[in-house]
């Protein structure tokens, strides 16, 4: 069932890029595992899935050595600052920057281990209450804060859209987006690229796609219905 759903999400992303003309090579599908098993993933990564997005920094440490070397995961929740240290030197990049401080105790812990760790800025277009990230106007004087890290590198952008019946209903949450990486990548900010734009999920990812999306987020669509851990 699961290489048949990523075989599903891929054509639909294939298809997504061709009816505005991008090329679907410039789209990296994460697959979303959190509270999924290693067996399911393994069962992912059978399918060639190389890249999966966990919330938890406890699961990616349950799951790293569970699983084949050679994926890439990626920190897509909410990352608490005294939990860093347990992931850094794990994980191939964390969307979920959403602060100074959080941003200096992954520079001071990349720094321990000599290395640089590429991050997303994650921006609440919504500014919807209960969710994580900075609001659009703050995105900018963040950059210009910790640009000069040398141990972190700014590759662009995230988003958690709300939750919506009609995916359209999203369509100008990733413009928006869409458009702030843009103005950032004029700027021509040191060490801050905006070569990755993380948005869109199971409901809506392919919008995201239409809309300029580098990155979509898809758990539900691969694995099912997801199962909380007690």
């Amino acid at each position: 069932m699961i290489a048949e759903n990523l075989k599903q999400v891929r054509t639909n992303i294939i298809q997504a890029c061709e009816s505005v003309g991008r090329d679907p090579g410039e789209v990296t599908l994460v697959a979303v595992s959190k509270t999924k098993p290693a067996a399911l993933l393994q069962e992912a990564y059978d399918a060639d899935a190389r890249v999966f997005g966990e919330n938890k920094v406890q699961e990616i440490m349950d799951k790293y050595d569970k699983l084949p070397g050679d994926i890439q995961w990626h920190m897509i929740g909410h990352l608490q600052r005294n939990k860093v240290k347990y992931i850094v030197d794990k994980v191939s990049m964390i969307h979920s920057v959403d602060s100074l401080r959080l941003a200096e105790t992954i520079e001071q812990e990349a720094a321990k281990h000599q290395i640089c760790v590429p991050v997303l800025i994650e921006v609440n277009v919504a500014e919807e209450e209960s969710k994580f990230g900075v609001r659009m106007e703050e995105v900018i004087p963040l950059l210009l804060q910790i640009c000069d890290f040398p141990h972190l590198e700014v590759r662009g952008l995230m988003t958690i859209a709300p939750f919506v019946e009609n995916p359209e209903s999203n369509r100008t949450i990733f413009r928006q987006l869409k458009k702030l990486s843009v103005d950032i990548a004029a700027k021509n900010i040191n060490n801050v690229t905006m070569s990755v734009l993380s948005m869109g999920m199971t409901g809506d990812y392919e919008v995201a796609v239409q809309e300029g999306a580098t990155m979509v987020r898809v758990g539900t669509g691969i694995f099912g219905e997801r199962e909380y851990l007690r």
